[in-house]
């Protein structure tokens, strides 16, 4: 059941609506993110942020190369069982922090649908707190009644925000939840 909220907004704030899901038959992992920031938006792509160590994380676990084109990124990851959506398919935020998304607004996406039509996927892997949060907001009960064997995982947030962690540590804790179900395929530049 998707549940729309009532959006409400200030006068002259600006709604930001995320991205399709990326994902393919034979998916085991789902990473959600909660909204893309502003370089995100702007270039259409997941995680586009400079500072954002999404693809330095995914390249160190799997190989897939930062610096290839993001097609080829996202078809690396996605041979490697890896889907990628955001919880939020809509929001208010004034700026890219997720600390500024204005919860009245949010819109979820709809998740439960994504994952009654990929039922290989097993485990759920939110990038950071808010991520995290608004699954259990927005999913939560019905996840546990429709998906009982489905895992859901806060790991540490990629965001540039969230500095306080070392790269090294962001990185074992994205191996320990993507290994165990991804095939390891390994995607290079050529």
């Amino acid at each position: 059941m998707i549940r729309k909220l009532a959006v409400t907004a200030a006068v002259g704030a600006t709604r930001h609506t995320s991205f399709p899901p990326v994902v393919r038959r034979g998916a085991h992992v789902l990473i959600l993110g909660s909204m893309p920031g502003a370089a995100s938006l702007a270039a259409r792509e997941y995680y586009a942020h400079p500072q954002n160590q999404f693809w330095t994380i995914i390249e160190r676990i799997f190989g897939v190369l930062r610096t290839l084109p993001y097609a080829a990124r996202l078809d690396g990851l996605t041979a490697n069982r890896i889907a990628l959506w955001d919880v939020l398919e809509s929001c208010v935020r004034p700026g890219s922090l997720d600390a500024a998304i204005e919860h009245t607004s949010a819109v979820p996406n709809a998740l439960t649908g994504l994952l009654r039509a990929h039922p290989g996927i097993r485990r759920l892997c939110c990038n950071g707190a808010t991520s995290y949060r608004a699954v259990q907001r927005y999913f939560g009960a019905e996840l546990a009644r429709d998906f009982p064997r489905l895992e859901c995982l806060r790991l540490p947030s990629t965001s540039p925000a969230h500095a306080g962690m070392r790269l090294e540590a962001k990185v074992a804790s994205w191996r320990q939840a993507l290994g165990p179900t991804a095939r390891r395929l390994r995607v290079r530049d050529e």
